[in-house]
């Protein structure tokens, strides 16, 4: 069975004190800190860019989790490898024919990469391009803002993509992201996702070191 890891996405941190809001999360034990990066132009928000993923690489030695929410990905994928992240996700709906090239050059710099899909979008658009991934993320809720409900349908999809994987018999970790709390986390983890996207679910909690243990243990 695979590790369960926890990602608090900085972006329902407090940014006037993101890199303690990193270090302290790190030290609440989180494994990996989810990056959301937002152009508002793929999505209708604009978050942060490779310099706030740089400045914050010192406070933390979690795995760094760049979740890329913009058009051309490609054109920034240098940029972001060489701030510090560990991975990077991109996805199919930016990329659509060039996500096998651009996942190719997220390798090439020698960081990790993954594909991302939206909640309407079939797995099948990213059926052939799974086993170049060290990550598969799918969104349960529509990406561009924290604090939305998650949406059931994506159950579904985390089972198909868990399949495919097991079939690959490569370690892909499959990562879900969107509205998850204490409530759906079991039936997210139940349906084979192993990397668990929280973010107002664990900054908005006084004890974040004990709801970090609990959406493991759960």
């Amino acid at each position: 069975m695979k590790k369960i890891k926890i990602a608090p996405s900085i972006l329902s941190a407090d940014f006037s004190k993101i890199g303690e809001e990193i270090a302290q999360i790190t030290r609440d034990g989180a494994d990996v800190i989810h990056l959301d990066v937002m152009d508002g132009s793929f999505v209708r928000n604009i978050s942060f860019g490779p310099k706030l993923i740089k400045e914050s690489r010192k406070y933390s030695k979690a795995v760094f989790d760049a979740h890329l929410m913009i058009v051309n990905p490609w054109n920034y994928v240098p940029q972001f490898a060489d701030a510090g992240a560990d991975i990077i996700t991109v996805h199919y709906e930016a990329c659509k024919d060039k996500l096998k090239d651009t996942l190719n050059l997220i390798k090439s710099h020698g960081v990790k990469c993954g594909a991302v899909i939206n909640p309407d979008t079939e797995v099948s658009k990213i059926a052939d391009v799974i086993e170049l991934c060290d990550m598969v993320l799918l969104m349960s809720v529509f990406p561009g803002f924290g604090g939305q409900k998650f949406i059931p349908e994506v159950l579904p999809k985390i089972e198909e993509v868990a399949k495919l994987v097991n079939k690959i018999g490569k370690e892909i970790d499959i990562e879900v992201d969107g509205g998850i709390t204490k409530e759906n986390v079991k039936l997210v983890k139940d349906a084979g996702a192993n990397v668990i996207v929280a973010g107002s679910t664990v900054f908005n909690e006084p004890d974040r070191a004990k709801i970090i243990k609990e959406l493991r243990e759960i």
